[in-house]
């Protein structure tokens, strides 16, 4: 009897110590806390911040008929834009990941726009600050400054 009691533990132990250790790629950490975080489903873009020495110093919503969505999965992020005053088409796709307070993209193709930028680089890094149902990808220069952010809301 003493058996199976004890490989039963040792199992709920090691699936336990296993679960914890697992770090899903929607996981964020800021500070020493860790949240359960999901850029999971539809999102559009609102407002734009620009920033000064890391503050505010400029806002703006999106103008009448421009619109940006982003669709991420659990793995997957794609995005297209559309501007009514320019006839470039805008859309990307690739892989997505969040590691720590970062969202990383890495895009696989795109519009023949954004095409000839991949070409060039591939991976994008933001700060990423996320609400429930609101998100901001903020732009970091190389010396870590903000430059400035897109701000979303969750539409689905």
């Amino acid at each position: 009897m003493k058996a199976p009691f004890l490989i039963l533990i040792a199992t709920v132990v090691l699936l336990s110590c296993e679960k914890d250790t697992k770090k899903d790629s929607n996981t964020l950490i800021s500070g020493t806390e860790e949240t359960n975080v999901s850029l999971e489903g539809a999102w559009e873009l609102t407002s734009f911040y620009n920033y000064i020495d890391n503050k505010v110093t400029d806002s703006f919503e999106t103008t009448e008929g421009y619109r940006q969505v982003k669709l991420y999965t659990p793995t997957k992020v794609m995005w297209s834009k559309q501007v009514p005053s320019d006839s470039t088409e805008w859309f990307g796709y690739g892989n997505y990941r969040i590691e720590e307070n970062n969202l990383i993209e890495v895009l696989d193709y795109g519009s023949e726009m954004m095409s000839k930028i991949i070409q060039e680089r591939k991976e994008f890094t933001y700060e990423l600050t996320v609400e429930k149902d609101r998100f901001s990808q903020i732009e970091i220069d190389e010396q870590g400054n903000r430059i400035y952010s897109e701000n979303y809301k969750r539409i689905e």
